[in-house]
């Protein structure tokens, strides 16, 4: 006897006739804006560095141990120490990812997005309850560890239903949801250092009251992302649109790979360097920014020929307030790189696009130095702005290169695997960087010149991701499912045929556009305030 299919299962959640595919890129924006925040944790760590000083941060002494420094309660909390929740988000966004990717093949996109509502608001509230406490196991255990499951299953819930809505522009399509993750800071950021003004008095600094509340928002904005899933029916095309013919020589398939099988081809693990290294450099980037065109240039910034450690506080506190906005920049370019490198991707191809990342990124991290040397600011800092956007496009085109290669069955799964290069290129990346500077130094450079070492290091992983990119070929035939092992997997998936749905009589009434505008605003609303939020910040850059 069948059993109706219950709220979260896949079968519930098939697109009737006249449903309109343009619900789902912001129903996948809801939860990657939400999760995003994951980028934007850095604007805790001062306040949680004093949650015991309040007004100054009450130092543990040298001698205090890590053990002691997890549940102690009776000084603060390192900014070193705080970081490490930083790496958590993305160790464990790539191994859950891995882990949980052909789960989410048959579970479906709903079901997984509620698990990542429930673990990333959840987190949050176990992180307010371990700062309450003044407990950092607690912390890392609620945002790090069961928050960064959250954004692992997040961030991948959509890749598959957006491909499979979108064959005629998959770049553009998973370009816009992970855009998301990238402005979720931009958002999240302003927001907490609004919450925490508000909670902070004179015994607290307002950080578990701003998790909580943040906590709350997310679990409603995800919630809603996650319930405004739709899948496909087997067989679905956009009106009017006719498949690419097949090509013994195309990088694109219309066969499909079984994840189990991935692992097997060279093609997965030469994409699999293109995203680690390609996202390694980027990275490193990232984290090193602020203090980069701190100690580059210096009091060029305003105007004279001093070095950093030469200028009055008041002038160092401009600077880091010119650098902070250069950051801010950055993080600018990272989203508008991944909707206009991903889209752009569906008219040049997968692979002209990594290979115009790797050439044009060897070539700027090879003039940057120069660009310093010679006290040229506005070419060095456009020069990381490009960078930057080539670091955000290589996430948002990954998930298209992997269905034209593998097809789209169990693109989701596959690209949870290929994001355990993510998690080594997110300590890969600040490694490289920080030890290399902390070694010039010790030999005696000059600040200024501690990061042309650097940066040419950075070419050099691009160099490898370009090897990477220039030797995948079209998958082996012997690798694609046969239509038995095909048919047998869409039955375990739980997909529902197109013909079978028509034959249900299931209703044609199309989407009013409406539903389709409130949706996109309400996505649209919040980013656009985080993006205004941040130019606002970026005004002194320019002054």
């Amino acid at each position: 006897m069948s059993t109706m299919p219950g709220l979260l299962d896949k079968e519930r959640i098939v697109a009737a006739p006249g449903f309109n595919r343009w619900l789902i890129p912001p129903a996948a924006l809801a939860i990657h804006l939400c999760i995003g925040m994951a980028y934007g944790f850095s604007v805790f760590w001062l306040p949680l560095s004093r949650a015991v000083g309040i007004h100054a941060s009450k130092s543990c002494g040298p001698d205090t141990g890590v053990l002691e420094l997890l549940t102690t309660r009776a000084c603060d909390w390192p900014v070193s120490m705080l970081g490490w929740t930083f790496t958590l988000f993305f160790v464990l966004l790539g191994s859950s990812a891995a882990l949980f990717g052909q789960w989410l093949e048959t579970a479906g996109p709903r079901k997984a997005g509620v698990v990542s509502a429930l673990c990333w608001s959840g987190g949050l509230a176990v992180a307010a309850l371990g700062v309450a406490q003044h407990q950092l196991w607690l912390m890392w255990l609620g945002a790090g560890v069961i928050g960064g499951v959250g954004v692992g299953l997040g961030y991948i819930s959509p890749v598959s239903t957006l491909i499979k809505w979108f064959p005629d522009r998959r770049g553009m399509s998973t370009g816009m949801a992970i855009m998301g993750f990238g402005g979720g800071a931009m958002i999240g950021a302003p927001l907490a250092d609004l919450l925490m003004k508000h909670f902070a008095g004179s015994g607290e600094v307002g950080v578990w009251q701003t998790f909580l509340v943040m906590a709350g928002i997310y679990l409603v904005a995800m919630l809603l992302g996650a319930f405004g899933y739709r899948v496909p029916p087997t067989g679905w095309k956009p009106e009017g649109w006719t498949p690419p013919a097949a090509s013994g020589q195309a990088l694109i398939t219309s066969r499909h790979v079984h994840v189990d099988r991935v692992l097997s081809t060279p093609q997965f693990w030469l994409l699999w360097g293109v995203l680690c290294l390609n996202v390694s450099a980027g990275i490193g980037v990232v984290g090193m920014a602020s203090p980069m065109l701190q100690e580059v240039f210096g009091g060029r910034l305003l105007g004279n020929t001093l070095a950093l450690a030469d200028l009055a506080a008041p002038d160092r506190a401009t600077v880091a307030t010119i650098a902070a906005a250069f950051a801010g920049l950055l993080s600018l370019f990272n989203i508008l790189g991944r909707i206009f490198w991903a889209s752009f991707s569906d008219v040049i191809g997968r692979k002209m696009t990594y290979f115009i990342f790797f050439v044009l990124g060897i070539a700027m991290y090879a003039a940057a130095p120069l660009a310093g040397e010679t006290g040229r600011v506005g070419l060095f800092v456009g020069l990381f702005c490009v960078i930057l956007t080539m670091y955000g496009g290589g996430f948002a085109t990954i998930p298209a290169y992997l269905a034209d290669l593998f097809g789209t069955q169990h693109v989701g799964a596959i690209h949870g695997r290929l994001l355990t290069a993510w998690s080594v290129a997110g300590i890969l990346g600040p490694v490289v960087v920080n030890y290399i500077r902390e070694f010039q130094l010790a030999r005696g450079l000059p600040a200024h010149q501690v990061y042309d070492t650097t940066l040419y290091i950075l070419a050099a992983l691009l160099l490898g991701g370009l090897l990477c990119n220039l030797f995948v070929r079209p998958v082996a035939a012997d690798k694609f499912m046969s239509e038995e092992e095909l048919a047998r997997e869409r039955a375990l998936a739980h997909e529902v045929a197109q013909r079978e749905q028509l034959r249900a009589g299931s209703a044609a009434a199309a989407t009013p556009l409406a539903v389709v505008v409130a949706a996109w605003l309400a996505v649209g609303i919040p980013l656009g305030w985080g993006i205004w939020t941040t130019i606002v910040k970026l005004l002194p850059l320019f002054r």
